[in-house]
């Protein structure tokens, strides 16, 4: 069946590439919208500064670190050996699977609702997996591991995101005087976000451009990038104008300002981790596409994603961000919990560190479920009448829905392409 394959080539990449396009747009607007929402959301940065912020860093760990959680999109959910002769069927359902939840991501991101665009694209392509080639021809010990993600990575941020928040409450908030305790302590955070995201990227990134060092000298270097970004950090906070009357009204005013700069840092740290994570949504089924296409129809040959595909994910994420993510922004932002510099940082580093963990072993898990378990665990530090159970419940409702949404669209358009082409 290569003649399919070759006679329609152009045609293939040419909506791979529109596809991804359109999928990583919706991811920038929901799922980048919710990384940006606690910096946003507790006056940390305005939109337009976290736009450009998302600009440096999404793009940095989508072509630095994002290859790893690519393949498991790209192989690990369907067995693709089981195609044979038909390695269109293939083609067809990632173009599906791509179209269905670009689809999705565009409805969810209208009503404001943060979901997963990790769900969504597994969800398209184990549905047309399943439907369209055979139930077996999913692997459904995979798809279980990263279900059960879903459930994990929002407990692990949830937890990480409360003792942090505790460390605040008991390091600074609860002391006598809050503004020099922070002054004290927050570059020591600072150090830590730093390290965080030297560390994966000296791990994992610096494959991709061919450095390969052991792990003292990896630890060596990310604790000298901790140290460098601790002292950008503690020169910032020197230049902060502490404003006695300010704390009359909310006592805690001149400590958050000393906060707002640890939240700068974490916007960078949460947008590395989220490039790193979930461009792969986008340009795993395009990188798919592109690698079937151009060896004429041999699945089964391991390649590695070509660099334009990672700077497509990630290009495509920061348009749809600046384009169309007030809305979900608004929502994680200020809906779940009101959230204050201190909060924000507090929930942002714990699904930093839970997405870079992930992406490490090359497990997709959700950004959203990952940051909404880091926000629901400050506002659970602060009590549980500090929730909106209301907003929670909607958030909750739509995560449900994203998995059949995106499955049964994606079968759909998939036997649309296979009644076109074939």
């Amino acid at each position: 069946m290569e003649s399919v394959l070759v006679s329609h080539a152009a045609i293939y990449i040419g909506l791979a590439v529109v596809f991804g396009l359109f999928m990583a747009w919706g991811i920038g607007a929901n799922d980048v919208a919710n990384a940006m929402g606690t910096s946003v959301g507790s006056k940390s940065l305005t939109f337009k500064q976290a736009v450009m912020i998302a600009a440096v860093f999404e793009l940095a760990g989508a072509v630095l670190a994002g290859g790893e959680v690519t393949a498991t999109i790209r192989k690990g959910i369907i067995d693709v050996s089981s195609l044979g002769s038909t390695p269109e069927l293939l083609v067809y359902g990632m173009l599906a699977s791509l179209l269905a939840a670009g689809i999705w991501l565009l409805v969810a991101s209208r009503q404001g609702w943060p979901v997963s665009t990790t769900h969504s694209i597994v969800g398209a392509i184990v549905g047309f997996g399943a439907v369209g080639i055979g139930m077996d021809a999913v692997h459904w010990d995979k798809v279980g591991t990263i279900v059960g993600s879903w459930v994990s990575s929002p407990l692990l941020a949830g937890t990480i995101s409360f003792l942090l928040f505790r460390s605040i409450q008991k390091l600074v908030i609860d002391t006598d005087n809050p503004v020099a305790m922070a002054k004290r302590y927050v570059p020591i955070y600072i150090f830590i976000v730093g390290f965080v995201i030297a560390m994966v990227t000296m791990v994992k990134g610096l494959k991709h451009v061919g450095i390969s060092m052991d792990m003292n000298q990896n630890i060596l270097v990310a604790a000298a990038v901790g140290v460098a970004i601790m002292l950008i950090g503690s020169a910032m906070i020197r230049r902060i104008n502490i404003d006695p009357d300010a704390d009359r009204d909310f006592h805690f005013t001149n400590m958050e300002k000393i906060f707002g700069v640890l939240m700068i840092f974490t916007a960078m740290a949460i947008a590395f981790a989220h490039g790193s994570n979930d461009v792969a949504n986008a340009i795993g089924p395009v990188s798919a596409v592109v690698a079937i296409v151009q060896s004429a129809g041999e699945i089964a040959s391991k390649s590695a994603t070509p660099a334009w595909i990672l700077w497509l994910g990630g290009g495509g994420i920061v348009l749809g961000l600046a384009t169309y993510g007030h809305k979900v922004i608004a929502t994680v932002g200020s809906g779940i919990t009101e959230l204050t510099p201190s909060r924000g940082f507090a929930a942002t580093l714990g699904a930093a560190v839970t997405i870079v963990l992930a992406s490490a072993i090359g497990l997709p898990i959700s950004t959203t479920h990952t940051l909404v378990g880091g926000v629901l665990g400050v506002g659970l530090a602060r009590g549980i009448g500090a929730l909106n159970g209301d907003v929670i419940k909607t958030i909750f409702m739509s995560w449900i829905v994203t998995l059949p949404a995106g499955a049964g669209l994606a079968i759909c358009f998939f036997f649309i392409f296979k009644g076109i082409f074939t």
